[in-house]
């Protein structure tokens, strides 16, 4: 019964001798290093790091690597810890060696073990259907399943423009589903743009070449505001000639798309709803003022077109080109007809023609 007494004493100080204390110092000369000092590892992936326990005060002393998890070997004075598959979100592997007065000499490893998110999404909060515009929205990036989420970095994206980002003051390590929010005023060149958002996990030195990045799929603004003319504002006022074509174009943008009314001069309505209005052939009954409307369920605008038909002189002017000539060819026929034709008669003489005039000339004159 002594001797059991005794092996239980005797067992009792080899354990508090290798129990290691909570006054370890972190802070001593000769302290534990790890190599590497950070280890940056994947949910379920292998892992290594080796310590080099002391360069000298530990030679004789008693020195040890202790883990929750994974394998401790020695080599002389460096220890190596293992694992095949880390699976503890929270685990900080303690190399240390104590002295003959049980001063205690430590480091510990920082190990941050991550999860990219399972899942990431985008949403406008509280919203379904059409926007309008001016008014506030907020977006949403919804990121699942990620760890650590103080590591994250939330960025949000109209189309290839970055507009912000956002973290988390979350220092929870284990995966957490965790959302984030960004305010925009929307504008009529929002409608059709896509936003979407992007998690990136910044795990710093030691975590990987390409840091984990899951994006979200993109949605779509649909802004409705009324109508909005385009192109510049017209003469006035629209001069046209006549019998020339009248074109008249009021093209505005707006969602929905709106409708067009056109008003003629005489105040009677136009058989034209689009956005062009054609007069093939402009008359002096065309000449007035032309109202033109534009609508949609978010407002009207209304333009008005003051159009001048002016009288064309071509038609004129041809005219007169022709009856000058005309009055030049008959000028021209009296002339011939009174001067010319007469006096080239007195001057003919039908013997020419046959030469029997200059034939009679040369016969010999009889004696």
């Amino acid at each position: 019964m002594f001797f059991c007494y005794i092996f239980l004493v005797v067992s009792m100080m080899n354990f508090l001798r290798d129990f290691r204390v909570s006054s370890c110092d972190d802070n001593c000369a000769d302290r534990p290093v790890f190599t590497p000092s950070r280890l940056v590892v994947k949910f379920g992936d292998p892992t290594s790091a080796s310590c080099s326990v002391c360069e000298h005060a530990c030679i004789n002393n008693l020195f040890n690597l202790e883990s929750p998890v994974g394998v401790a070997t020695k080599n002389g004075t460096t220890m190596f810890w293992t694992v095949e598959r880390l699976t503890e979100w929270r685990t900080s592997p303690l190399c240390f060696y104590n002295n003959d007065t049980d001063y205690q000499c430590c480091t510990t490893l920082n190990v941050t073990v991550y999860q990219p998110p399972n899942n990431v999404s985008v949403s406008f909060v509280d919203h379904t259907g059409p926007m309008l515009e001016g008014r506030q929205y907020t977006l949403q990036c919804t990121v699942e399943q990620v760890a650590p989420v103080k590591d994250l970095a939330v960025t949000f994206y109209r189309g290839h423009t970055a507009l912000g980002q956002r973290q988390s003051n979350n220092n929870n390590m284990k995966p957490v589903t965790e959302s984030f929010s960004f305010n925009i005023t929307l504008s009529k060149e929002d409608d059709g743009v896509q936003y979407w958002c992007e998690a990136k996990l910044e795990l710093g030195a030691g975590g990987p070449q390409l840091p984990p990045v899951v994006t979200s799929q993109t949605v779509t603004a649909a802004v409705s505001y009324k109508p909005q003319l385009e192109g510049s504002s017209h003469p006035e006022p629209i001069t046209v000639q006549e019998g020339d074509p009248l074109q008249l174009n009021c093209s505005a943008v707006g969602n929905p798309a709106p409708s067009y009314t056109w008003t003629l001069p005489s105040g009677s309505p136009s058989a034209s709803n689009g956005s062009v209005l054609t007069v093939d052939s402009a008359t002096f009954a065309d000449e007035g003022m032309y109202t033109c409307s534009v609508g949609n369920v978010m407002g009207t605008v209304t333009v008005e077109m003051n159009v001048d038909v002016q009288a064309s002189y071509m038609g004129i002017l041809i005219g007169v080109m022709v009856a000058a000539a005309a009055l030049l060819a008959i000028l021209g026929l009296i002339g011939y007809a009174y001067c010319y034709k007469p006096n080239r008669t007195g001057q003919y003489n039908p013997k020419d023609v046959i030469g029997l005039g200059a034939r009679h000339s040369a016969l010999p004159t009889a004696e």
